[in-house]
């Protein structure tokens, strides 16, 4: 018989309450029984919502609690490491927002700290858990395009106003300082870690990145060439200083192409579902549409649960976001040491 996990969760933020939190109370054998947050009001309003027994502003209390089996860590970008740590030092295994760390040693000291003490380390890119993403997988594996040849990634966004990027979801992610990056390490992340699902580990990176508006320190516009360990070319041009918001993906096959997007449409009306998988075979085209759960991290948080039962492993684990934040530091290499960066 399966035992309830019991969580604790650091950080009651905008991700917490909207992807993550509500998770761990859904997903079979788990529990939330502790949160943190340094709101203090913050913390008791999502343990109030959500029926939680305690909250607290320490988050040590969340850690050290002997009735916690495993701690959610949701706060900023620049706190992961620290955390994570902590967690390792109190024998508790560790899931950790993404991106990981701020840098790629960040994510190897993080691997060595919980492999030293015998605990595991997730990182909550969510999207490998997400069916939609599974099914895509599918689909190339089965070979549903012939054999793959290519990939490309686009991504555009607009320059949010100054009222926006004030506000408390852009602030801190466009401070290199707190977040490691701007919207590119932010968001895209989670395409490269996908990639890494479908095809295996980038092996080599050619990369241009720059701050072309000067809206904000952080880089604004990157395009990068990447070969995969498995022989897969790719490219990617992404610019977050456009008038128009767009996004998707393109794998190209020897008898066919699939079309599809990492991120529901950012265009407005918001709460769109995803848009469907395309696949285009010469003049045919086939849609394949598979919704995202209600909280979308709840299907990697059961794969974590299972594991800790015994059965199966998540997807997403310190070493597979090591790669992908391996990719980010090669691509922003040059521009962080401060080569072309206007």
């Amino acid at each position: 018989m399966a035992r309830t996990i019991r969580w604790g969760m650091i950080g009651c933020g905008e991700v917490a309450q909207q992807k993550s939190g509500p998770g761990f109370l859904r997903a079979r054998d788990s529990t939330l029984v502790a949160v943190a947050d340094r709101n203090g009001e913050r913390a008791q309003a999502f343990a109030a919502k959500h029926d939680v027994p305690r909250s607290h502003v320490d988050a040590q209390a969340v850690i050290a609690a002997p009735d916690v089996d495993a701690v959610y860590v949701a706060t900023r970008t620049d706190s992961h490491c620290d955390y994570v740590l902590r967690c390792a030092a109190a024998g508790k295994p560790v899931l950790v927002e993404k991106p990981a760390a701020m840098s790629h040693a960040q994510c190897l000291h993080m691997i060595d700290a919980c492999a030293k003490a015998k605990v595991p380390l997730w990182v909550a890119y969510y999207r490998r858990a997400l069916p939609r993403f599974l099914k895509l997988r599918e689909l190339v594996d089965g070979g549903a395009i012939g054999k793959v040849h290519m990939v490309t990634m686009r991504h555009h966004h607009a320059v949010p106003s100054l009222e926006v990027m004030r506000g408390p979801f852009w602030s801190w992610r466009l401070d290199p300082v707190q977040s490691g990056g701007g919207i590119f390490f932010e968001a895209v992340g989670h395409t490269l870690d996908i990639l890494d699902l479908v095809f295996g580990p980038i092996a080599e990176v050619r990369a241009f990145a720059a701050n072309q508006a000067g809206a904000y320190p952080a880089e604004d516009v990157v395009a990068a060439s990447f070969r995969f360990a498995s022989g897969v070319c790719g490219s990617g041009s992404w610019c977050f200083t456009t008038d128009w918001d767009d996004e998707y993906n393109e794998i190209v096959g020897s008898e066919g192409r699939i079309r599809y997007s990492t991120f529901p449409p950012l265009s407005p009306p918001s709460g769109r579902p995803p848009d469907p998988i395309r696949i285009y075979r010469g003049d045919k085209v086939e849609e394949v549409a598979v919704a995202d759960p209600p909280f979308v991290h709840e299907p990697l948080i059961q794969t974590i649960v299972d594991e800790m039962n015994g059965h199966g492993r998540c997807p997403s684990d310190g070493a597979s976001a090591a790669r992908t934040a391996w990719v980010i530091d090669e691509v922003l290499g040059e521009f962080r040491a401060g080569v072309g960066k206007r």
